[in-house]
């Protein structure tokens, strides 16, 4: 069909004349917002039991563009991204709380991390107790543990013995 900076702008303008949000898609669709935003980013892959409720949701989208968000995509991003100041304040809070959100991690769940493929992520607007809107971004992953490397468990080093 097209490149996939072409393809994000076709898309994207698909979703404007559409006039729905990402969060009023989401809710036809039963996604999250990012999700859906990952879609017309081509970050996230359509799944085939999503069509139709994403079909019903943005009647614009066509066949080809269809097709298109169903393939797997290239997920990348552009390193500029991070001069964009919304993008880089995020950036900037996951560096300032990382070494603290880890370490928890570690007391509550033990030494592992957080997928990033079984993931889910959402931005909501909450009023705060000052009145002021505010900004809750949910990271919501599978705890994944690091494993103890023994020789027994390797596949690889059973190959060659």
């Amino acid at each position: 069909m097209e490149d996939k900076r072409s393809l994000v702008a076709t898309l994207q303008g698909v979703k404007a004349i559409n006039g729905k949000s990402f969060s009023e898609i989401a809710a036809a669709t039963g996604l999250t917002n990012v999700y859906v935003a990952q879609l017309f980013r081509r970050q996230a892959q359509l799944k085939p039991e999503t069509v139709a409720s994403l079909r019903s949701a943005v009647p614009q989208l066509d066949d080809a563009q269809i097709e298109a968000m169903m393939r797997p995509p290239m997920r990348s991003y552009d390193p500029t991204l991070l001069q964009e100041p919304a993008v880089y304040r995020l950036h900037e809070a996951v560096m300032h709380f990382g070494e603290s959100i880890k370490e928890i991690i570690n007391e509550d769940f033990g030494d592992g991390i957080m997928s990033g493929i079984d993931f889910f992520c959402s931005v909501d607007k909450i009023k705060g107790i000052d009145g002021k809107d505010r900004v809750v971004v949910t990271f919501d992953g599978k705890y994944l543990p690091h494993t103890e490397q023994k020789t027994e468990h390797s596949a690889a080093l059973r190959l060659y013995k």
